[in-house]
């Protein structure tokens, strides 16, 4: 199946996974009728890639707020695919809950109502390998699926926004819509992503080079995770957006979600910087700054301080429980089920995507180096 004669609309189409889903797009699905951006606010950098993009597509760029119902029922008129990628990813507690709530929750329903009311057909959810965990016991997995059992736990705010979003967008599957048609909805569970542009990889990035180009050691060595090359998640997207112009097909992916990894050797998050970076000079610290059970006990007692200067100053500390044992705790998933039931194979095998992270990496060395140097100024 193709996307030919497809409109489509990518919501956080501005943002590291939007742009990478709109250009694949682009670049591979040639007899799309349409595309349509969706964004707060587009870069500099993502209105020249899409502006620039010479084809028969066309592309229209929204900008506005995914909280805005009139504005995403104008956006949505016409379109038949979503392929909804906004939010906000907040690790630290750096978000109010309630603006986190507004976006990743309230958000998501106002669009499903959206699609609804224009007669979309399907809808694509980006969601997240934290919806799974890890619980706040640290429980490890070992390449589970979708079958896997595993008791989620975590109250961090940011886990439970994608977990009720993604309850939301599965439930609406199913629903009938006015012209007759049937309301097809599935979600994608990705890794931790990385590649080009990721603006995770450039703050680790900025720390090292304030480290002496070497790498803080925030992650054990056998805390094993498997992430995902920006590239294959995007690639995943499309793969089943196809598979869903396939009744035979659509009838095993409707209302399910599926696990998004690839090639990527399982290494831990923070070997994972320096996997990308070693061959540029980079290194390493052998440990965790200090034992890990220490560790999260003082991410705990800097809780306890944060909670107890709250009505005087809001104070957010570099670390939480919830982050430490996200970091240090076994977590890898296979792809089998998204392989068998849509199809889809990694388009970038691991070499490639070390290989193009880590001179995209080595080519914004010199201006961070700039600007670190300018801010300690």
């Amino acid at each position: 199946m193709s996307l030919a004669g497809v409109s489509c609309l990518v919501t956080g189409a501005g943002g590291f996974l939007g742009q990478r889903i709109v250009r694949l797009l682009l670049e591979e699905e040639k007899e799309l009728a349409e595309i349509r951006t969706l964004d707060k606010a587009f870069s500099y950098e993502a209105r020249r890639n899409f502006t620039n993009f010479k084809g028969q597509t066309v592309v229209k760029m929204l900008e506005g707020d995914i909280r805005d119902a009139t504005f995403l029922d104008s956006a949505c008129q016409g379109v038949s695919l979503v392929i909804h990628t906004a939010s906000i990813i907040d690790t630290l507690g750096l978000v109010e809950k309630q603006l986190l709530w507004e976006v990743n929750v309230t958000g998501t329903q106002l669009l499903l109502d959206a699609c609804v009311h224009s007669n979309v057909q399907h809808f694509i959810y980006t969601s997240t390998i934290e919806v799974t965990g890890p619980n706040c016991r640290g429980d490890p997995i070992c390449n589970g699926d979708e079958d896997t059992a595993y008791k989620s736990t975590s109250g961090f705010p940011y886990a439970q926004s994608k977990r009720l979003a993604e309850t939301t967008v599965l439930k609406a599957n199913g629903q009938a819509l006015k012209d007759g048609g049937i309301f097809l909805t599935c979600a994608l569970r990705s890794m931790y992503i990385f590649g080009e542009e990721s603006p995770f990889l450039q703050n680790h990035l900025d720390k090292s080079l304030l480290n002496k180009n070497v790498y803080l050691r925030f992650s054990r060595k056998e805390a094993l995770v498997n992430p995902v090359y920006v590239g294959n998640i995007a690639w995943a997207h499309i793969q089943v957006a196809k598979a869903l112009r396939n009744p035979e097909k659509a009838k095993h992916i409707k209302g399910h979600f599926y696990y998004i990894s690839d090639d990527t050797p399982h290494m831990s998050y923070a070997d994972l910087n320096y996997e990308l970076t070693k061959e540029l000079g980079f290194g390493i610290e052998p440990h965790l700054p200090m034992p890990l059970m220490m560790l999260y006990y003082f991410a705990l007692l800097l809780e306890v301080v944060s909670f107890l200067l709250r009505p005087f100053v809001k104070y957010i500390p570099s670390t939480n429980r919830h982050l430490v044992i996200l970091l240090n705790t076994q977590f890898t998933f296979s792809y089998r089920k998204a392989w068998r039931d849509f199809g889809y194979v990694p388009r970038y095998k691991w070499k490639e995507a070390k290989q193009r992270t880590s001179q995209w990496i080595a080519s914004v060395i010199p201006q961070r180096r700039e600007y670190l140097k300018n801010k300690a100024a």
